[in-house]
């Protein structure tokens, strides 16, 4: 098992705790959480009732023969639209929290990615490292043998060869190394790195459940389960516009005064719009095709994660027989064949 190392002790951070980082720090994120409150200063504000009105009119403003009225009308809303636009705004709070859910689910896989990133990076400056260092005992052994009368003096000029370019390989590991601790800490929230190393092992590898367990779970992801709620939330929606085919009733009540008879008289008065040409059947054509768009949608989302898994799948089960080929092959063979090679050096052979 190899465990990563750093180049110097300093500050360092794990996936632990790059995750709750993240959850806290992220600006993303943080911005993503307040369309909870959002929703539901919306849901609070489609569970109120129309305001009344109040209303003041002079008829004949000559001061003996004025008439003064005042009013006050309330509309009632008819058809349950009040409660069609409750149950549409809380089907926008279940969809806000849903959609929460899936973003800190795709923030964790981002911190994730980006974590084991700068772990391989990280990996890769210190081989390249040891790189660097083989090739400069090396270029000691040969000039050793050069100065013996052993070697020809081009060997020299072959092993400063073989350094630079060892050194322009340790000059982009440096380079790659920054950048990948640079995004690590712009996923975290930090605007610059935080820590000066990560720690982590490339060859722990996370369980994995099986391809027909991942599949049957598809239904439980968030992506999914939004892709559903749209569903109920278009149709909500087509209810509302349904109900607004009823014309609201407005009720007034009142008072008139009239100045030359000197008598006062109560009004009561009720209002309505006549349906005759505007029935709303616009928007509620809309709201119809925009339910059946949100059963397609889900449909199409629920055959995009199972091919995304399965894929997935695969790319797992062919990176970890690799990762096992290396381990149990590859890296003992290299090992051995260094060790050699360190061993040619210094014998002078």
């Amino acid at each position: 098992m190899t465990t990563i190392a750093t180049e110097s002790v300093g500050q360092s951070i794990t996936i632990e705790e790059a995750l709750a980082q993240a959850l806290t720090e992220n600006q993303e994120f943080a911005a993503a959480q307040w369309n909870t409150g959002i929703a539901k200063g919306a849901r609070t504000q489609a569970g109120l009732i129309p305001n009344p009105e109040l209303s003041w009119s002079v008829e004949d403003t000559r001061s003996e023969s004025r008439v003064t009225s005042i009013q006050v009308s309330q509309p009632i809303e008819l058809g349950g639209k009040r409660g069609a636009r409750i149950d549409v705004s809380e089907r926008d709070q279940d969809a806000v929290a849903i959609d929460l859910e899936r973003k800190k689910n795709t923030l964790r896989a981002e911190v994730i990615q980006a974590f084991y990133s700068a772990l391989r990076a990280q990996e890769g400056l210190q081989l390249s490292t040891q790189s660097l260092d083989l090739a400069l005992r090396g270029l000691q052994v040969v000039e050793a043998r050069v100065k013996a009368g052993k070697a020809s003096p081009i060997e020299i000029s072959r092993a400063q060869v073989q350094l630079s370019e060892i050194q322009l390989e340790l000059n982009r590991a440096r380079l790659n190394r920054s950048n990948a601790y640079k995004q690590l800490a712009l996923i975290t929230g930090a605007k610059t790195p935080n820590f000066e190393h990560v720690e982590g092992d490339l060859e722990r590898l996370p369980y994995l459940p099986s391809q027909a367990e991942m599949l049957a779970r598809i239904t439980d992801t968030a992506d999914l389960r939004l892709a559903s709620m749209q569903i109920q939330r278009a149709e909500s929606s087509l209810e509302l516009e349904k109900s607004q085919r009823i014309p609201d009733l407005t009720v007034s009540v009142g008072s008139q005064y009239d100045e030359g008879l000197g008598e006062r008289v109560n009004l009561l008065g009720l209002s309505m719009p006549i349906p005759l040409f505007n029935r709303n059947q616009g928007n509620v054509l809309a709201a119809a095709q925009g339910a059946d768009q949100a059963r397609d949608l889900r449909n199409a989302a629920e055959l995009r994660l199972r091919a995304e898994a399965q894929q997935a799948f695969e790319q797992w089960e062919s990176a970890r027989s690799e990762v096992d080929s290396i381990s149990g092959t590859l890296l003992p063979t290299a090992q051995q064949a260094v060790e050699g090679a360190v061993r040619g050096f210094e014998m002078g052979k």
